[in-house]
């Protein structure tokens, strides 16, 4: 347990707090580049494909393990919990061991909890797994942003940043589908298989390339209390928001409590974090005005993108006839534009302003949703797919920019902490996006399937007429009726699916208000934000 300053000035840093200065490494070239972004990147995609992979699995694993589906979802909240608590921890671990021995090792049991879940002769067994591989995979997603940001010349650090966005994006659109393909194809134990040769792979070829650039390390003690708070306020909003819906939100109260816990949690860990002279998050980042804008731009514009990146295939499996593999197909495409123009973004954002390419970014993605808000039943796969590859170009303009923003000007030991704090406002925003998108469709379909049949009523014509048809295709009256009331079901939820559409274009334009709210960087934000290295 760390020892307690005074009070910390809200105006300035304590001195002991600051990271250790970071060793100056010059650039990588050639092959060694190449091998290193393709190993980071790998690592990356590995890390958030596995945060969607199990979510079209959960009928299977339930199945082969003898629980309820219910039960079985407890596989997405243990790995999501554990891994929103270890994301934050990744700038202390990385003071205390060093960002490529750290990498090095999370990659490594990353690989080893994925064989242990495969491996799990029970939903308890799985389940635990599942909490080692989350709570080793948090520092994963911020130091392969570091590492690339350190790799690549301060002139082309926008490249860096947009190799690293395209597995950020792309992975969670291919993980449904992946794991959809390998459970009808295979078993459910090979969505985590397959992580092995990757990840041993990825763990070479950082070590052989990196380990000779090994950052400053120095001995903290452990702030347990911080620890202990976050543990707490995470976990229990974790936990709330993937268990919500199920329990009906706030008439339950477990949920009640969860919330009360999470709030009382969180007002604790910030009146510690920053008093607390070795913190275990380092909450003063939150001072400079361009991380606070642009942590908060992209957190609300990835909570927004990742609850319909949900949503969609929900409505296509459910209520359009779509198997999992084929939603998964239709939405496929998203990636397309998305790795041919963030190349092209990550090369001029450090030229021109990435306030504009935020703001392109947030009027395509307006575009996309109005046109998804104009769906009916009657779409076919064309009219899916084009607002989908549309959306690759909002892509390539989201994560580049604003994360380049987030991190300018920041030197290079306080990389780690700032890259993982915003990536934890990040995940946590598209935990509620998740959460928000599906409660509300669920919410706006019962009013819409009220109001559609409050026009249905057995004594009209046009139901007599219908329920007259039905019967001489072979149906009884009930049956006629539980025919008729799932079209209702149908178009109510088509039209919920709308609602939630066009309610979040609305919003992305909102957001642009806010990305203006950040400074403009001279010599562009990207090349600020490596230039120290």
């Amino acid at each position: 347990m760390s020892s307690v300053a005074g009070p910390r000035s809200l105006g300035a840093d304590a001195p002991a707090a600051r990271p250790a200065p970071a060793a100056e490494h010059l650039p990588l070239s050639g092959g060694a580049l190449v091998l290193g972004t393709i190993a980071l990147s790998l690592a990356t995609f590995m890390n958030v494909l596995d945060t969607s992979i199990a979510n079209v699995s959960i009928p299977a694993i339930a199945g082969d393990l003898g629980v309820s589906p219910s039960q079985g979802t407890w596989v997405i909240t243990s790995f999501g919990v554990a891994n929103a608590v270890s994301v934050p921890l990744t700038g202390w671990l990385t003071q205390r061991f060093g960002q490529v021995r750290l990498f090095t090792a999370s990659v490594l049991l990353f690989v080893l909890a994925s064989w242990l879940c495969g491996l799990a002769p029970s939903i308890e067994a799985l389940i635990a797994c599942r909490v080692l591989q989350g709570a080793v995979a948090g520092p994963m997603i911020p130091l392969s942003q570091t590492l690339l940001l350190g790799s690549y010349p301060k002139a082309k650090a926008g490249m860096a940043l947009a190799m690293w966005s395209v597995t950020t994006l792309v992975a969670p659109v291919m993980g449904p589908l992946l794991g959809g393909w390998i459970t009808d194809n295979f078993s459910w134990p090979w969505i985590f298989y397959i992580n092995i040769p990757v990840g041993l792979a990825t763990a070479a070829a950082t070590w052989a390339l990196y380990a000779k650039r090994e950052s400053t390390t120095r001995k903290l003690p452990i702030d347990a209390v911080g620890l202990g708070l976050l543990l707490l306020w995470v976990g229990s909003l974790q936990v709330m928001l993937d268990k919500g819906k199920e329990l009906d939100w706030f008439a339950s109260g477990q949920v009640v409590a969860l919330a009360a816990a999470a709030v009382i949690g969180l007002a604790f860990f910030i009146a510690w974090e920053l008093t607390e002279e070795h913190p275990i998050v380092d909450l003063t980042l939150f001072k400079r005005r361009n991380f606070w804008t642009g942590a908060l731009a992209l957190s609300l514009g990835y909570g927004l993108f990742f609850g319909n990146v949900v949503l969609l295939p929900l409505w296509l499996q459910q209520y359009m006839g779509y198997t999992a593999t084929a939603a998964g197909w239709v939405l496929a495409p998203v990636g397309v534009l998305a790795i041919l123009l963030s190349p092209l973004v990550g090369k001029n954002v450090g030229r021109i302003d990435p306030r504009l390419f935020a703001t392109v970014s947030f009027l395509v993605f307006a575009l996309v949703l109005w046109m998804r808000g104009h769906f009916n039943t009657q779409a076919d796969a064309f009219t899916i797919i084009v607002p989908t590859i549309v959306q690759g170009v909002a892509m390539a303009c989201f994560f580049i920019p604003l994360v380049s923003l987030t991190l300018s000007g920041l030197p290079p030991e306080r990389m780690p902490a700032a890259s993982g704090l915003s990536n934890f406002v990040r995940i946590t925003a598209g935990s509620f996006g998740t959460s928000i998108a599906t409660t509300l469709w669920e919410d706006r379909a019962a009013m819409h399937h009220a109001h559609l049949a409050e026009q249905i009523s057995t004594g009209s014509d046009a139901t007599t007429d219908a329920l007259a048809k039905l019967g001489v295709a072979g149906l009884s009256p009930e049956q006629g009726l539980a025919y008729i009331n799932r079209l209702i079901d149908q178009q109510a939820f088509m039209l919920s699916a709308n609602d939630v559409f066009l309610a979040s274009a609305l919003v992305f334009v909102l957001l642009i208000g806010v990305v203006w709210l950040a400074r403009p960087v001279r010599g562009g934000a990207a090349a600020d934000a490596s230039g120290a290295h």
